[in-house]
């Protein structure tokens, strides 16, 4: 049973973090590793979490459960009628991001946290090559 009152639930539900997460910094750490500077708590639509501004590339640490993971997001037990309809509302607004950045002409990545934790090499490879391609079209 939930002993929490609503008030309790949703101030833990704040108090989850959403800037500097561990998968952030590994990403982070990796791609300054690689030469590769970036701008991080860039104010735009959508809130990415590594942005190259000149390039106009955003990049997303999607985590697994708050986004869906198609791999591994597992519903919790209790009240996964309202996980669900949270979740499905999460990926619908990363839907709606992508496509208004990709108007603007931004260029945007996504990456599941399983995939940053296991395959972080093959991410900073593909965020380089799309660095490359990005700096190519600029002259």
């Amino acid at each position: 049973m939930d002993n929490h009152t609503v008030e309790q639930r949703s101030k833990n539900r704040r108090a989850v973090k959403n800037e500097n997460t561990d998968l952030e910094m590994a990403l982070r750490k990796e791609l300054y590793r690689a030469g590769l500077r970036y701008r991080v708590h860039y104010k735009m639509l959508g809130k990415p979490d590594i942005v190259f501004p000149k390039l106009k590339i955003a990049v997303f640490c999607d985590g697994c459960f708050w986004h869906g993971c198609p791999k591994c997001c597992e519903l919790p037990d209790r009240n996964q009628s309202f996980w669900f309809d949270m979740i499905k509302k999460n990926k619908q607004r990363d839907i709606f991001v992508t496509q208004e950045r990709e108007k603007q002409g931004w260029k945007v990545l996504r990456y599941w946290g399983c995939e940053i934790k296991n395959d972080i090499n093959e991410i900073i490879n593909d965020i380089k090559y799309h660095v490359q391609q990005r700096k190519g079209n600029e002259s």
